[in-house]
């Protein structure tokens, strides 16, 4: 049935696309007309008393235009895919097209990341040339969620901070990026309630020494042992071997507001970092892990 399916519609393609540009040549020809020797033809139709309009044939350059159009198209869908299943008698593909890019930038850059893979992160962070390359690898493959300065947005970590969820150490940053992350911070609201999730989060706002309402985080003190502590510890400094954030200081993924802590508590969240290992290659990674751990140590000096 599928290959069925998949008959019909390439014939479909191909035959519509081919009637479609052989029906013009006869159209087009047929509005080609000669230009009359005496008064023109008019059709009938008049606008504003004297406003007449003309039934003269195209002009010759016009015309021509129109068939060079058709030809170049007929020519095109033999030389190229565009019929259905059929490739074109160049077998020209976008995949084929992009593998001989790579193939050649392979070519060109592989030994490049080859020679900055044998140098240790923290050396290959003071490389000035490395780091621009690793510039340009970050704006393409990072930008996008960490912001082009690196400084994250909700939800996306700020990266010129020393406040790093899985640890800033040179190896920790490559993994992350090797093989990516995923967080899981559960919902709490079936267990906790609204009530209960406030408590929580004043207790929090207390941790931080923020405004908080007392009586609240009285309260939260003991549903946090119960529901927090495994992950962000007792003093709620966090653990970097799960992902979970330090909750005492002032840097909050999603935001810091009461609201806002109280959505992460009911409603958990789900923070994915991709993995880059088969897309960028060990080399590649390892070069923006050094830039990436660069940035840091500008903060350091800041």
């Amino acid at each position: 049935m599928a290959d069925f399916v998949n008959d019909y519609w390439h014939w479909f393609i191909v035959i519509v696309s081919l009637v479609s540009i052989l029906i013009l040549f006869p159209f087009i020809y047929m509005n080609r007309g000669n230009r009359p020797s005496g008064d023109p033809e008019t059709m009938g139709h008049v606008w504003d008393d004297d406003l007449e309009e003309y039934n003269n044939p195209l002009p010759g350059w016009w015309f021509n235009m129109f068939v060079i159009t058709l030809i170049f198209g007929l020519i095109y869908l033999a030389l190229y895919p565009g019929l259905g299943h059929y490739q074109g008698l160049l077998n020209w593909s976008s995949k084929g097209q992009y593998d001989e890019e790579m193939s050649v930038a392979a070519e060109t850059f592989d030994p490049l990341f080859d020679n900055y893979a044998l140098v240790d992160i923290r050396t290959l962070s003071t490389n000035e040339s490395a780091m621009k390359t690793g510039e340009r690898l970050f704006a393409n493959y990072c930008a996008g969620c960490h912001g082009s300065d690196a400084r994250g947005a909700k939800g996306f970590p700020n990266l010129r901070d020393n406040n790093w969820l899985y640890g800033g150490e040179p190896e920790q940053i490559r993994i992350s990026i090797l093989d990516g992350r995923v967080a899981v911070m559960p919902a709490w609201g079936p267990a906790l309630g609204e009530e209960g999730a406030a408590n929580v989060a004043n207790y929090l706002l207390q941790l931080g020494n923020r405004e908080h309402d007392k009586t609240k985080a009285g309260a939260g003190l003991q549903q946090y042992q119960q529901f927090c502590t495994a992950c962000h510890g007792v003093d709620g400094t966090g653990n970097q071997a799960l992902g979970a954030p330090n909750l005492v200081d002032r840097t909050w993924l999603y935001g810091g507001s009461l609201e806002t802590i109280m959505e992460s508590i009911m409603n958990g969240r789900a923070g994915v970092m991709p993995a880059h290992k088969d897309f960028l290659g060990e080399e590649r990674v390892h070069l923006l892990s050094a830039y990436v751990y660069s940035l840091s140590q500008e903060f350091e000096q800041d």
